[in-house]
């Protein structure tokens, strides 16, 4: 069995992707709960911003099947009641864990960074912002220095390579990057760690992909089934 590597984090996170969503609906209060009760430390959702500037969690920015309307153009009481609002999460589910949230609409990031400071301050430094526009992230850095940012990316983007690619996001104040799972390998998790950048891993949904990433030293695991998460996080982290 191979040796597990070290995490930069000192405890890897376990994201619940979009809450429990292979037990409940996704991105509703009720999955989020689930998620945090099987033990979770993370949980993992998409925001967008109402027409009125609040941000909610929700994954598509477009409601209905039919008549199809854009969240952006919705007020957020014109919203169904299952949409939360990120003060609703916060509210509801308390604080006591790691956020991750895709950053739908580019704006978003400021809307998120008020409604946190505003109503679990002590959460900013637990929050990490992700988008694939490194433009997007860096001018979210003079905002805070405690929110955490990631780059949403793909290898094949990265076209000055992996290591300069590490080395510009240490220089941009970019605190990790998200790549799918059959992205990562070991050596590729070392050298971001080697520039102090984080290494996020998403869509990982068995326990024979969840141990291995685990054991190659990721920072955080993404994954809809959190038992199994949980269950492989037992397993390996002890």
């Amino acid at each position: 069995m191979q040796q597990r590597l070290p995490s930069l984090l000192d405890v890897p996170i376990t994201f619940a992707h979009r809450g429990a969503r292979a037990n409940a609906p996704e991105n509703t209060v009720e999955a989020f709960g689930y998620a945090l009760e099987r033990g979770v430390s993370g949980l993992e959702s998409d925001v967008w911003l109402t027409a009125d500037g609040v941000p909610v969690l929700v994954h598509d920015g477009v409601l209905g099947r039919v008549r199809k309307r854009r969240v952006a153009d919705l007020r957020r009481d014109e919203l169904p009641d299952h949409i939360p609002a990120l003060s609703d999460l916060l509210e509801q589910c308390g604080s006591d864990f790691h956020l991750s949230l895709d950053l739908k609409d580019p704006r978003s990031g400021l809307a998120v960074f008020a409604t946190i400071e505003s109503v679990s301050p002590n959460l900013i430094g637990r929050t990490w912002l992700c988008h694939p526009d490194l433009d997007v992230l860096s001018a979210l850095r003079p905002v805070s220095r405690e929110l955490k940012l990631v780059h949403s990316t793909k290898l094949q983007r990265m076209s000055v390579g992996p290591e300069r690619h590490a080395s510009r996001l240490a220089e941009l104040g970019i605190d990790g990057v998200n790549l799918r799972k059959d992205e990562w390998n070991g050596g590729l998790v070392t050298l971001f760690h080697r520039f102090e950048r984080t290494a996020f891993c998403w869509d990982v949904q068995f326990e024979h992909e969840l141990r291995p990433a685990l054991r190659m030293g990721v920072d955080a695991v993404y994954s809809d089934h959190v038992d199994r998460m949980m269950q492989a996080y037992r397993d390996e982290i002890g």
